[in-house]
């Protein structure tokens, strides 16, 4: 299953399951490094999902209904 299909809780739940098996370190080198990169996709992946999710997260509705992004200024 490609990335762009998958949920955010799935692709954690995958990461989870490498970073424990290398935790371990019973897996062969190669095999390793495989995971590793795998890892490294799934963490880009979710890293961008919660981007995503926090750009919607940080708009605020108009009394017009349109959305505009959310800022907080400090004064």
């Amino acid at each position: 299953m490609k990335n762009e299909e998958k949920s955010f809780e799935d692709a954690l739940k995958e990461l989870e399951v490498i970073v424990k098996e290398l935790e371990e370190g019973k897996t062969p080198l190669e095999q390793a490094i495989d995971k590793y990169s795998d890892a490294m996709k799934l963490v880009k992946y979710c890293g961008e999902k919660l981007k995503g999710a926090e750009k919607r997260v940080n708009k605020i509705l108009n009394s017009d209904g349109t959305l505009e992004d959310f800022d907080i200024k400090d004064e």
